[in-house]
């Protein structure tokens, strides 16, 4: 593990967010195109290109997937110039190729960096996902009691009644049974189509996002970002790998994972402080997408560190030329 000491994250946050808004920049231009890999190929390339312009010795530890299966920003590339302090990163380019393709709500893009060894190494596989906002008892809800439990425990938690609480769930066949769970609860669900870093960040922002409480499966590696995230805001969040089959289980072999029912954790997923960055690429709940006008274009970005708690939003228009 890298010296936690020579990380400087207040130097390094105002570069990890260019390279969001270079890989926004770059994936606007496919909006409503219906090309997701064209966008997402568009975002890794600026996002590269901008991570190989910092003074980092970083390894890409949550990226495009294995080395075999993505070209460039793939699970242990090293980027960033070889100079300076020893970094992980964990990135998603697009997190929500679908949602820009079709010019739908929410799609961002997403990075974080942390300490050499301190990021999850978590394999590409699904991860069933519980996160609440801040300012919440400590383990109010867990990821072990059911739909129901943790919308009435999490009721009691904010002095409420379960009707008052909604939950942000990812609109898939194999939810069913949850959502119908928690509707039996009397509580309210926001379905979401893709995106589930921005569902779980929705919680950090209740009283914007109206959402209380994120649950279900999506993968794993959105995973550790949603966790980065909710490091810097303050709300809580636990995971649990899923594996359905034995290449799935090797690629936990591979990233050194040895406990495969283990629950993490917020701070078993992000050890030290981190820094997040993300930046909107369509409209949505948390950034305005990009804005393209004649003679200049404009992005939002939301950019956070842990060791502070701080929350910078920050507008960037930008000339074109």
């Amino acid at each position: 593990m890298a010296d936690v000491k020579d990380f400087k994250d207040r130097m390094l946050s105002l570069g990890l967010a260019r390279v969001s808004e270079a890989a926004a920049h770059a994936s606007a231009r496919l909006i409503g195109r219906g090309d997701e890999k064209a966008a997402d190929q568009a975002a890794v390339n600026a996002m590269r290109e901008q991570l190989n312009m910092l003074d980092i010795a970083g390894t890409v530890v949550i990226g495009e997937g294995e080395r075999d299966e993505a070209p460039m920003l793939y699970i242990g590339e090293e980027v960033g110039t070889g100079h300076g302090p020893e970094v992980d990163i964990a990135l998603d380019p697009l997190e929500g190729t679908t949602l820009t393709a079709k010019d739908m709500p929410n799609a961002l893009t997403v990075i974080a960096m942390a300490p050499r060894g301190t990021l999850l190494h978590a394999p590409d596989v699904y991860m069933d996902k519980l996160a609440i906002g801040p300012g919440l008892p400590k383990d109010a809800i867990g990821l072990e009691m059911s739909p129901t439990e943790r919308v009435v425990e999490l009721a009691r938690a904010k002095k409420c009644k379960p009707t008052d609480i909604t939950v942000c769930i990812l609109e898939r066949p194999r939810h069913e049974a949850m959502i119908a769970e928690v509707r039996a609860t009397g509580a309210a669900i926001r379905l979401i189509t893709d995106g589930d870093v921005a569902g779980v960040i929705h919680c950090a922002e209740s009283e914007i996002t109206g959402i209380d409480m994120y649950m279900g499966i999506g993968g794993a590696p959105e995973g550790v970002l949603a966790a980065s995230a909710l490091k810097c805001m303050g709300g809580q969040m636990w995971g649990r790998l899923l594996f359905r089959n034995d290449d799935e289980r090797a690629r936990a072999a591979r990233a050194s994972i040895t406990d495969l029912n283990r629950i993490y954790s917020r701070d078993d997923m992000v050890t030290a402080d981190v820094i997040f960055a993300a930046t909107g690429v369509t409209n949505g709940s948390i950034l305005q997408g990009v804005r393209r006008e004649p003679h200049y274009i404009q992005t939002e970005t939301i950019l956070m560190r842990s060791k502070t708690g701080s929350v910078r939003r920050m507008i960037y228009r930008n000339p074109v030329k």
